[in-house]
């Protein structure tokens, strides 16, 4: 009796811990989205978004536009090595060579972004003579998004039922033939989910712009190397410790625009996977 008592108070002991550390991290949560959504809301007019930034003040115009520029070329180059990297894992690698990418990619996303930044800005700004760029932020940005849309596509390839590909293969297709045609469509879903996740983490990412792409005021031109260029998070990070409060309220009105837009691409995968869900569910 004893003893079961004794375990008893343990594990209520043990589990009132746990909740208290879930509510004290959930409660942190909301007071940092409660902050940020309501000064956010106040700080935030629609004159922001066809202003550039002028000083401490004026609008978000041209840090919108760089931080879609810098994505962008992210993306251009993280999309299609990400995604072609996770079908040759998948697909194509031996098990010691998908064992060997798999490991590489988990590495590279633990790796911390100012890392990233601090690489970028060694390589790219000096010894590429880019300067302060876009093209040095954007690849950057593909080196903190591609193992997330590697490993998401190489997931989503995985999930598909090894009869499908035997199926095609009986059909006489080839294993390149049997991707295009039979494979990557119930893994679409989870590559879109992957491409999108990347973009949303891309999006939030700080440090490793800071010592590639720099800032500027002014929208961003057609020049990827040797322009510095705007972006949200710049405004977010160094507005909100200046002493003026018009400096301090457009910081919260750049946060919140990031927060809509990362909160929009979460719906979206939410969307993806419910529908890939649904369907995988309605052919089973």
């Amino acid at each position: 009796m004893k003893r079961r008592r004794r375990r008893n108070a343990f594990s209520y002991l043990g589990w009132s811990i746990a909740w208290l550390a879930a509510a004290l991290v959930l409660f942190g949560l909301f007071d940092l989205l409660g902050s940020i959504v309501w000064r956010g809301v106040r700080s935030f007019h629609f004159a922001m978004l066809f202003t550039p930034t002028q000083g401490v003040a004026g609008g978000l115009e041209n840090a919108i536009l760089g931080t879609f520029e810098l994505v962008l070329i992210a993306v251009l180059f993280a999309a299609p090595l990400g995604i072609l990297g996770g079908v040759y894992t998948s697909e194509f690698a031996g098990r010691r060579t998908a064992a060997v990418i798999r490991f590489l990619a988990e590495v590279l996303s633990g790796v911390p972004s100012i890392v990233i930044g601090y690489f970028g800005y060694l390589l790219l700004v000096l010894q590429f003579h880019w300067g302060f760029s876009a093209l040095a932020g954007g690849i950057a940005l593909t080196l903190i998004m591609l193992p997330y849309i590697l490993r998401t596509t190489d997931t989503s390839l995985q999930q598909v039922p090894h009869m499908q590909r035997e199926a095609a293969w009986a059909l006489g297709m080839t294993r390149s033939q049997a991707i295009l045609k039979a494979i990557w469509r119930p893994a679409a879903g989870g590559i879109a989910t992957g491409l999108l996740l990347a973009i949303a983490i891309g999006l939030g990412e700080t440090a490793p712009l800071l010592y590639t792409a720099g800032w500027n005021a002014n929208n961003p031109s057609l020049q990827l190397t040797h322009a510095q260029v705007g972006y949200l998070t710049y405004v977010a990070y160094t507005y909100l410790d200046q002493p003026y409060p018009a400096a301090r309220d457009l910081a919260y009105a750049a946060a919140f625009v990031l927060l809509v837009v990362i909160l929009i691409i979460q719906l979206v995968v939410r969307g993806l996977v419910w529908r890939t869900t649904n369907r995988l569910q309605g052919r089973h």
